[in-house]
């Protein structure tokens, strides 16, 4: 498994490499329906209100929309199935139900966003999803599950699952980041540096991804950027974008997937196997 998501993660990496959101690329059926099936869940989310509570943060009502899209879950994924494949929906309502935040804790963190991106592996690996659709499946189906969990933390006050606070590189996303770095990869203005200044983020994230992830840190906290989000500050001083995605892949490994408290939730299955990765061995 950590062999296989590693992969995926890094060929739509590749993919994106130096492409804006609003580039021309295949757009499948498949890709058609699983932005309505997100564009369902954000309507759910308008449909149920924030309650009443003295607690601040962890508003009781997201339990109720999580409780509906695990419920719902045959209805949405089924369709995206092919006949051979029914039976698979198994184990993916275990990655579905995780990609979207805690119902216990009421809580987000970057092992719920591997929890979607294993889902979306598992699409593939169904083949419901082709190599002809990675740049969609980042630059769309990805970009539009960013503002559906961004709306789920604004909304119903989430807090961050294993936040190391402002020593971490983002509450909630990782992902995000590391893709949306290979998309300024080669950018001829906007560098590493530029991030910094929130005019840059706010005339060109619709078009880069890790540039619209400041603009919701810039929305969401108060107070200088140095001092609320470190490891970003530090990374604006990096001069290549190329190398901020390297050092970007680097920290993945150890800070998500090498790490006991992100990954003890996860499951494994035939999809994504918990068995020991063979090297092959050369002729």
């Amino acid at each position: 498994a950590y062999a296989e998501l590693l992969g995926f993660i890094q060929s739509l990496n590749m993919a994106i490499k130096n492409k804006k959101n609003s580039d021309e690329f295949p757009k499948s059926e498949a890709t058609r329906q699983m932005l309505q099936i997100l564009d369902t869940l954000d309507q759910w989310i308008e449909e149920i209100e924030p309650i009443d509570q003295p607690q601040r943060f962890g508003n009781a009502a997201f339990r109720d929309w999580w409780k509906r899209i695990c419920e719902k879950a045959d209805d949405l994924i089924s369709p995206l199935l092919p006949d051979d494949a029914k039976e698979s929906i198994i184990e993916l309502k275990a990655y579905w139900g995780e990609s979207f935040g805690n119902a216990t804790r009421i809580d987000y963190g970057s092992g719920h966003e591997l929890s979607f991106v294993a889902f979306l592996f598992c699409l593939c690996k169904l083949e419901v999803f082709h190599e002809s659709d990675c740049c969609s499946l980042v630059l769309q189906v990805f970009n539009r599950y960013l503002d559906i969990v961004r709306n789920l933390q604004s909304r119903y006050r989430m807090e961050p699952a294993g936040s190391h606070g402002v020593w971490g590189l983002d509450d909630f996303q990782f992902l995000s980041y590391l893709w949306g770095s290979s998309q300024l990869i080669d950018h001829p203005t906007i560098l590493p540096k530029s991030f910094v200044d929130a005019t840059i983020c706010q005339e060109n994230g619709h078009e880069y991804i890790f540039l619209d992830c400041i603009n919701f840190i810039n929305k969401m906290k108060t107070g200088p950027f140095a001092e609320h989000s470190n490891q970003l500050w530090g990374i604006s001083g990096v001069p290549y974008w190329a190398k901020v995605n390297s050092g970007l892949i680097k920290m993945f490994k150890a800070e998500v997937l090498g790490k006991f408290p992100v990954v003890q939730h996860f499951v494994f299955g035939s999809l994504l196997s918990i068995a020991k990765y063979e090297v092959p061995r050369r002729a």
